[in-house]
């Protein structure tokens, strides 16, 4: 069948249509892509942009913080020096006594019977003593003499306070003013040289100890004023008294000792948060969000040098407030970027706006 020449023409001019509305597309697409490219290339050398804080270099005191325990100053086993059985327990468990107060008391047995004995012997030495004296002023009586009769009686008042001691000696009293905080002996038991009466605390002053990073030991000096925090809301006040000088060799931290006067005789062994005052120096306050962790790990913020580039400084906490933390390790006035931290790296440059 042939195709009338109406028909032809009439396919033709759709088929030319047609060529050009694909023709028009592809150019139109091929320019948007183009303009999408150029937009993207021009995004990409276009600096972020970053908040930053203004924050500028101050003096603020150091504190190392540190968990600590309450501690007696002095526990003493108060031990016989003597063998016998015990007579009476005075003090009471728990309670708080004075110095030379009787903890325990032995049985006396033949004890005062010798010193009676040897007071006999001294009055009858003396009495001799001063018949010597007497009689060698008349010349009755050699300086020789006189000098073994006042012999003689020394010996005698010797063994006097021989005795005495023997006899005290039954009478284990308190050391030191403190608590006696344990029993080892009750009425009736035996104690033999070197056995235990029971325990002495001295509570007034207390200690409070603690562990001391290797970081901090350079800060601190004896004498330098501490805070004790305690659980139960208490606050004690004192001074560092001992810091060691040899690290332990499994956890590398050194020794600390606070005292602190303790009127009210609070209990040892309990837990405390320990604020040592370390000297001052400078300081930055910045936000808590504005910390950050670099490639190595450490702890520090980034900021934004006088030519627009990003810079990152370790910085050491000092203290935590409600306007955020001090820290150590800024030098001047720094611009620490407070939004964005983290989507930027260092060396690269910023456009830097103000945070609100």
């Amino acid at each position: 069948m042939r195709l009338k020449p109406a028909h032809i023409f009439a396919i033709g001019l759709g088929v030319a249509v047609l060529l050009y509305l694909t023709v028009g597309t592809l150019l139109n697409g091929g320019k948007k892509h183009a303009a999408e490219a150029k937009t993207s290339e021009k995004a990409a050398q276009a600096p972020a942009s970053v908040q930053v804080a203004v924050t500028p270099e101050a003096q603020h005191p150091y504190k190392v913080v540190i968990r600590g325990r309450t501690q007696a100053a002095r526990t003493v086993s108060v031990k016989s020096e003597s063998a016998g059985s015990v007579a009476a327990t005075p003090a009471t468990e728990g309670s708080y006594v004075g110095k030379g107060t009787i903890l325990c008391r032995l049985n006396v047995d033949a004890r005062q019977a010798m010193l009676d004995q040897a007071k006999a012997a001294l009055r009858s030495r003396q009495l001799t003593q001063q018949a010597s004296a007497e009689l060698a002023k008349k010349g009755y009586r050699s300086q020789t003499q006189l000098l073994q009769d006042q012999a003689n009686l020394d010996n005698a008042a010797a063994a006097v306070r021989q005795a005495e001691i023997a006899v005290e000696q039954m009478n284990i009293r308190a050391p030191f003013n403190g608590v006696f905080d344990k029993r080892d002996a009750e009425v009736g038991a035996y104690l033999s040289p070197g056995q235990s009466c029971g325990t002495m605390i001295e509570l007034d002053p207390l200690l409070v100890v603690g562990d001391l990073p290797e970081t901090a030991t350079s800060r601190l000096k004896v004498g330098s004023p501490a805070v004790a925090k305690l659980l139960s809301g208490e606050v004690l006040s004192g001074h560092v008294r001992y810091v060691a000088r040899d690290a332990d060799p499994q956890t590398r931290t050194y020794h600390v000792e606070v005292t602190v006067p303790n009127p009210h005789l609070t209990r040892s062994g309990l837990s405390s948060t320990v604020e040592i005052a370390a000297g001052s120096g400078p300081a930055h306050l910045v936000p808590v969000s504005s910390l950050v962790l670099d490639a190595a790990g450490r702890q520090g913020v980034r900021y934004v040098q006088a030519d627009s580039k990003v810079a990152f400084a370790p910085v050491t906490v000092i203290e935590e407030v409600p306007q955020g933390v001090w820290v150590s390790g800024l030098r001047g006035q720094v611009q620490v970027i407070v939004v964005g931290q983290s989507y930027v790296d260092e060396g690269q440059k910023v456009r830097v706006a103000v945070a609100r």
